[in-house]
């Protein structure tokens, strides 16, 4: 019976004992639930703060994709306009050029036209006479007409120096004031279309 029964001292160390537990399991319990908020304040606040570098950094990609879009379209537009200046140009040059050939044949059948007025006035032994001098007008006004249309006469004087792509030798002769090459004598005038030749000059050339 005096077993069974506990001495009051030690009933006394259980319950002081039981409330340690307690307040230990109490204190741990705070503890946790403390981390817990902690945890839960922190990550939110993490999240936030990578969430806002990565807005900071979407705007300045964003400026930097569209000022590439904007250079690729200049470069683009100022390609373009070249190639319409290019295509203007040649088309105003093919333009001339056909208008200008367009009037060839008619060139070619007023040359001779033009020598036989030349010799017509050469042969005249009166200078002075009004058939000469009335002549002699509308032979120059139709040199003035056909240069303005892009006719004009082949240089070729004595002692120039023969050129075959605007000259053609028929006659060779040995000088002694001239080198080999040089022309002694026009034979027939010749003339050119802008920068076709339309009949070569006609020459002597020393040899």
């Amino acid at each position: 019976m005096d077993k069974e029964r506990k001495d009051p001292i030690d009933k006394d160390e259980e319950i002081v004992q039981e409330d340690i537990k307690n307040e230990t399991s109490e204190e741990i319990l705070v503890e946790d639930g403390q981390d817990l908020v902690n945890e839960e304040k922190s990550g939110p606040e993490s999240e936030g703060s990578d969430q806002e570098n990565i807005d900071e950094c979407e705007p300045d990609f964003k400026i930097k994709s569209l000022e590439n879009k904007i250079k690729d379209q200049e470069e683009a537009i100022l390609r373009l306009n070249a190639e319409y200046a290019n295509f203007r140009r040649r088309t105003a040059e093919e333009k001339a050029t056909i208008g200008l050939y367009a009037n060839e044949k008619v060139f070619n059948e007023l040359i001779p036209v033009i020598d036989n007025m030349k010799r017509a006035l050469e042969a005249c032994e009166d200078k002075e006479s009004p058939l000469f001098v009335g002549v002699d007008m509308v032979y120059k006004q139709l040199l003035d007409a056909l240069k303005s249309s892009g006719l004009e006469s082949i240089d070729a004087e004595l002692g120039q120096e023969f050129d075959p792509n605007l000259h053609m030798a028929v006659m060779q002769e040995a000088s002694d004031e001239y080198e080999p090459g040089k022309i002694l004598m026009v034979l027939q005038k010749g003339y050119k279309l802008d920068k076709k030749v339309l009949r070569a000059s006609m020459v002597k050339v020393s040899c």
